[in-house]
Order: structure tokens, then sequence, then C-alpha cells
């Protein structure tokens, strides 16, 4: 009989693969299992039963500065310090900026990750990077997490598997895409659910329909159907196939309109997460959950202060306060944070050092994160920077291991092969573990 024990126990290389295992490589070719297929059934033997229903990624594009927020540094020099002080949280010897206050109050429910770090400083690659876990060109060569889910999961009732709010990431273009993949597992974009009369495109006719406005919607949608049936090997053909199947479904479904409804909300709980873009597209997001949507992303970009940081920072920081932690109170209250894996993160941190502008550049290096639900451990403290905030010193997290947690989270594969149009196997992730330390 071979042993071909795949323990953990053993010295492992940065895939998890034992040396042991490379040697017995060979003995496993003759019976056709290749490498890929070794590192495949590693990650199938190695995860546990789904922890997540879904996820819900708050991404803050343009870099939310580390310093100033999650990871103070009172002891450094005034320029790399910052003007804010720290303030005592809900978990023992932390402490956030204070600008965050409610922040503080919830600490005690979320995992904070100091360590985050890799090594690219450009906007659209690094955005590409931390959302997908694969390093590529800033044009997307790799699905972002929440195609791959899409693709993985399906639809699932009758609202869509992945729904951005308001919108993708964009910078000059627009970002966590679906590659490859094509445009069927392209995000729902749900737009603002804090702009005045909001609705969302697609999902509400302009006037009442009629009983026969209805049969002759589904009759012509009979048509389209017949139509690219016809048609093979047409990415877009398909995605209208069948997307607008779907789409016409939830206009005709009072349920899947229910759960884009914002209105339905009390006036009182929207107040509580704000009556910002961020607040509202926090509590839709929560909405989207609890209708059964398995990866939305709560887009919340401007963080990218080259100049006047402090200037922009007390503006904002306020608007994420509130709505960030109305998210994690509303979740935790309705039972959801034990089915929902939360991450906030942005693409990277910001430099140590305030510039001749008063603002921090770009810096990869190091960056704070969060996580909440789904077994994450609350009150928790993983990593850490130097004295500086410039490198991390303690457990590295690169985005190869956010992407692997959030798929083994909802038990997909990070191993598994996909398939280009072309026919091509490319691997969901090749690099990267699960960040074990979040459930520990």
């Amino acid at each position: 009989m071979l042993d071909i024990s795949l323990s953990h126990r053993r010295s492992t290389l940065c895939n998890g693969v034992s040396r042991r295992d490379f040697l017995r490589i060979g003995a496993l070719a003759p019976l056709g299992l290749s490498l890929a297929d070794l590192l495949s059934s590693k990650a199938l033997a190695g995860s546990a039963a789904p922890r997540a229903k879904s996820v819900l990624l708050v991404f803050l594009g343009g870099g939310i500065s580390h310093h100033d927020t999650f990871d103070l540094k009172p002891d450094a020099v005034e320029e790399i310090r910052g003007k804010y002080k720290g303030i005592p949280s809900s978990v023992p010897g932390l402490h956030v900026g204070e600008l965050l206050p409610r922040m503080a109050k919830v600490m005690n429910k979320v995992c904070l990750v100091r360590s985050g770090t890799h090594e690219n400083d450009h906007h659209e690659t690094a955005t590409n990077w931390v959302l997908s876990g694969r390093f590529g060109s800033p044009f997307g060569d790799f699905p972002s997490m929440g195609a791959v889910v899409a693709h993985e999961t399906g639809f699932s009732g009758l609202v869509p598997p992945y729904v951005a709010v308001p919108r993708n990431p964009a910078f000059t273009w627009e970002l966590g895409k679906s590659a490859w993949l094509g445009g069927r597992y392209e995000s729902f974009k749900c737009g603002d659910p804090n702009a005045k009369e909001f609705k969302v495109r697609d999902l509400t006719p302009s006037t009442a329909l009629s009983a026969s406005s209805v049969d002759r919607r589904r009759t012509l949608l009979e048509a389209v159907d017949n139509l690219s049936a016809r048609v093979k090997g047409n990415d877009q053909i398909a995605t209208y196939d069948e997307f607008q199947q779907k789409a016409a479904a939830m206009v005709l479904a009072p349920t899947a309109q229910a759960a884009f409804d914002i209105g339905k909300e009390s006036e009182k709980q929207r107040d509580e997460y704000g009556r910002t873009e961020f607040g509202q597209s926090c509590l839709m997001a929560r909405r989207l959950i609890e209708g059964g949507v398995k990866f939305v992303t709560v887009n919340f970009g401007g963080w990218d202060h080259h100049a006047k940081i402090f200037e922009n920072l007390d503006k904002k920081l306020p608007v994420f306060d509130q709505g960030l932690s109305a998210l994690i109170t509303d979740l935790e209250q309705r039972g959801l944070m034990k089915d929902t894996l939360l991450l906030v993160m942005g693409e990277f941190g910001r430099t140590p050092k305030i510039n001749k502008d008063a603002g921090r550049d770009h810096w990869g290096r190091a960056g704070s994160m969060i996580f909440a639900g789904a077994g994450v451990t609350p009150g928790k403290i993983i990593g850490a920077t130097d004295r500086d905030g410039a490198f991390v010193t303690e457990r590295p997290v690169r985005p190869a291991d956010v992407a692997c947690t959030v798929y083994e989270a909802l038990g997909i594969n990070p191993r598994k092969n996909l398939h280009t149009p072309e026919g091509r196997p490319v691997a969901i992730l090749d690099q990267g573990n699960t960040v074990d330390e979040l459930f520990a």
C-alpha cells in the first residue's frame, strides 16, 4: 500500500506540501496522479465543513491609513505617529484612533489583523491582487473572489450570487471583475442606496404591469432564449441568456425585490447606520446577506490621501466608524454573524512617514484588516508591525492567504482548476494557506 499521508505535522513548503510528499510524486505517477492532483486532494482533505454561507467584503479602495486607525504608533516621532491619539477599546490593551469611538466599542466582536502585506504600490495591480488572491497585471488577469464564488455556487433562489454596493471598485477603470470566467459571473451593481428615491436597476418596472404585459414579457423572453440557444460559444449571448432570465424573474418576484428594498427598514435603523452612501450601503449589504446573496462587496473608496490626510480623515473616518460599527452590531443581533464571514480591507496601507504635502503615500508592505463571524475568534489581534508601522514583524498575511481563507470558509477548494474559454486549466489559487489563527 502506498503511504500518501498528508499530515500537517511534518515540515511543509509555502503551499502546504511536505518534502516527503514531493518524494512520493514519482510513486503516484503510474496511478495517473499529477502534482496538481496531489495539491487538489490535499486541499480537499484539509477542508472541514463550510464555516460560512456568505461573505461580506467591505473594500476600502485607495488604501486606508493603518497608522491613524488600527495600528497607531504613539511612541514614534511626530511625522510618523500623526495627529490622532489612541483611545481604549473593548479589547484590553488595544487602542484605536480617536475618530473611531464606535468601532472601539465593538472591537471585542472582531479579529484585528495588523500584518497584511505584499510588494505592490500600484492601485489597480494591488486591488486586483487582493480581490483575487493571484498576482497579475493591472487589467485583472484573474477573476475576483466574488466572481469565483458566483461560478462555484451559482444562483440560489432569485437573487444574484455576487452583488456590489454601490458598484465595483474603480480608479481609472472597473476592478474586481470576472476576467476570463465571463460576464455571467460579474457582480450585480446595486447603485447608491442613499440616493433620493433609490431604485435598483432592472428590478423595478417603470409602470405597473398588467397580466397581459407580464405575458408579453414572458413571450419575448422565450423568443430571446430560442435565439440565444442557436448561438454557441458566444459569452455575451450566453450571459444574456442566463442572466436576463434571472433579471426577468426578479422583476416578477416580490421576494427578490424585497431584498433590495431598503425602504422597508425603519427610520431609526437607517439613522443608526448613518445617512451616507457608505452607511446605507452597509445596511443594504445586511439585507442582501439575509436574502441569500453569497458574496457582497461594499465599496467605500476615497482613501488615497497623498495630501492633507488629516483634513480628509477628519471627515471620512466618522462615516466609516458609524457605518461599520452598526453593521457589526446588526449582524450579531440578528444572528447573521454565525454564518457570515465579514472582511474589511483595502489594497494596501500608507507610508509611515508623512510627506511634504501632509499626506501618506501607497505602502503595500503593511496594512490592517478586520475579520469577523463564521467562527472567527472575536477580540483577537493577529500579527504586528515594527515600531514605525513600516514592516510586518509577526505573522505576515498575504493576499493569497486572505483569498484561501474566504474560499475554504465557503467550502470551495482553493486549488481547484477552473477553465478558460480556450479550455486551459487555471487554479483558483496557486499559493496561500488559510489563516488558521483566525479560528483558534
